[in-house]
């Protein structure tokens, strides 16, 4: 990828959604030096690295998405389904580290 690519600062602002705080997202952060994302459903992986390195000041060295599509849930008689989400593994260069448990600035 030798083409640069620009991203509206806003965009990239709206990108990610969420830190995952969950089991798996805490084992994954610590075996593998990872972050977990909600993101936006149509963000790409660039858009997603550009977002990262912005907000938290840190360096990514890649990006993979899962996309997670929305439970069948039921309510009586009737059924329904929740939101699908898209989460976004990131994974940080040697030595790189976000603390979520620290104040934001």
């Amino acid at each position: 990828m030798n083409a640069v690519v620009k991203f509206t600062e806003e965009r990239l602002m709206k990108v990610l959604l969420a830190p995952v705080i969950s089991e798996k997202a805490t084992f994954v952060a610590e075996k593998n030096e990872q972050v977990v994302f909600l993101v936006m459903p149509d963000a790409t992986k660039l858009e997603i690295k550009a977002a990262v390195e912005m907000m938290f000041k840190v360096q990514v060295e890649s990006v993979q998405v899962a996309n997670r599509p929305g439970k069948v849930k039921r309510s009586g008689r009737f059924t329904g389904r929740r939101n699908r989400t898209r989460r976004a593994f990131v994974c940080l260069k040697p030595g790189q580290e976000i603390n979520f448990t620290e104040e934001a600035k």
